[in-house]
């Protein structure tokens, strides 16, 4: 196993969405954050969706797993909420639809949440999947990977430029000011998700901070992007060891045929040597109500330290 110069950060999943929460109850994801945070958790990561239609038969990793009528809190008030109530933790979305919000709007909402979280804040971006939420908004599905690069270029001028410029098919302003800048230097991390097709690669070594592979990403997949980022990277003149990965913990099952944590944290080792950074725990897979978080946070709390060691 190669040698890392940082450990590997542990981020968690957290449930901003669905009926994990009782009616009444969902302001509790802000607890639930404060747990992660004193059982040493790096990162908590919380979803996307604007609005939800009947359709899902898009959803293209199977049957969508949440009833259509369930809430889902937005993302970036929701870490804004997590930002006043934690002191450590960083706060990721996974994954943010970037390209329904308007990049001025984008650009000023995160840059805020990082100064007032005093540098915690990163972006995890991708195109989204469900028709009906562009056509809501008002916004053409078809062109979403255009106003995704746009709209995430157009905030890294936003970010570093004062005033700033840009002009691009779907985004463009001339001398315009942003303020305040966020408090991380060149702007916010961002990640971008999916394959690692062409113009994925250029979107993350362009804009980019890090990559998070498509959910049906096999270890052999983790590390030959891992590989072909880094070398893209070299030849972009960008610092390879600041380039991130994300890896997803596989859930391991024990004797009893039910989740085994210890088993599946197991699992960073390889994820490490395959080039991840980061390593995704999905926290569902442990916890089904509000009152088995404690159990599962005194066992994570115990175990995350001497797999994150023993990873190095």
């Amino acid at each position: 196993m190669s040698q890392r110069s940082a450990p590997v950060r542990l981020t968690l999943s957290i449930p901003s969405f669905g009926p994990y929460f009782p009616a009444g109850r969902l302001h509790e994801v802000i607890d639930l954050a404060k747990e992660a945070e004193a059982a040493g958790v790096d990162t908590v990561i919380v979803p996307d969706h604007v609005v939800m239609s009947e359709n899902t038969e898009a959803y293209a990793w199977g049957p969508f797993p949440f009833p259509i009528e369930v809430p889902w809190l937005e993302p970036l008030t929701v870490l804004a909420a997590i930002a006043g109530a934690t002191s450590r933790l960083r706060l990721a979305t996974g994954i943010l639809i970037a390209p329904l919000r308007p990049a001025i709007v984008l650009a000023k909402t995160a840059a805020t949440l990082d100064v007032l979280s005093q540098g915690r804040v990163e972006l995890g971006v991708g195109v989204g999947w469900q028709r009906e939420e562009f056509d809501a908004a008002g916004l053409d599905f078809d062109s979403r990977a255009q106003r995704l690069d746009d709209t995430l270029a157009a905030c890294r001028a936003l970010w570093t430029d004062s005033p700033a410029s840009f002009t691009s098919e779907t985004v463009s302003f001339e001398k315009i000011w942003c303020e305040p800048r966020p408090v991380q230097e060149g702007g916010l991390p961002v990640w971008f998700s999916g394959t690692l097709h062409k113009r994925n690669l250029r979107r993350i070594v362009s804009w980019g901070d890090g990559w998070i592979p498509i959910m049906t990403a096999t270890l052999s997949d983790l590390r030959e992007g891992s590989a072909r980022l880094a070398d893209a990277f070299a030849a972009a003149g960008r610092d390879v060891g600041a380039l991130k990965v994300r890896g997803a913990l596989e859930v391991a099952l024990g004797a009893d045929k039910r989740p085994d944590l210890e088993a599946t944290l197991a699992g960073t080792a390889d994820l490490v040597s395959a080039g991840a950074t980061d390593v995704q725990l999905p926290m569902l897979a442990f916890v089904r109500k509000p009152e088995q978080q404690a159990d599962f946070f005194a066992a994570l709390a115990e175990l995350w330290p001497k797999v994150r060691d023993a990873a190095r």
